[in-house]
């Protein structure tokens, strides 16, 4: 005789690990050479300047500089126009120019 009951087999009790998609980095945030920006499942959203494409679709930084978003049209494959997200990266910032002072003359005595 057998001195446990028949369990059975369980089948579906295994869960695959998460993917953890998404943004990493939002618009106006430092991003590094070679940070990741965004991981996404198809090309939800475009790179625009100085981002690179993963073959997985995930949008990363070329160059350091700040992240920003925008949009963009694109003509589709059944010729309708579509707006599309673009990210890029912003480099070398504009600083704002603060009023010059007049230099001093001397006068010669």
């Amino acid at each position: 005789m057998a001195h446990r009951k028949a369990g059975g087999s369980a089948k579906n009790l295994t869960d695959s690990k998460p993917k953890y998609l998404g943004t990493k980095l939002y618009a106006g945030q430092k991003a590094g050479a070679g940070a990741i920006i965004i991981r996404q499942r198809g090309t939800v959203i475009m790179p625009g300047k100085n981002v690179g494409l993963g073959k997985d679709h995930t949008l990363y930084a070329l160059k350091e500089g700040r992240v920003e978003f925008g949009t963009k049209r694109k003509m589709n494959f059944n010729n309708r126009m579509v707006t599309k997200k673009v990210v890029h990266i912003v480099t070398g910032e504009v600083k704002k120019t603060t009023a010059r002072k007049m230099p001093k003359k001397t006068v010669a005595k």
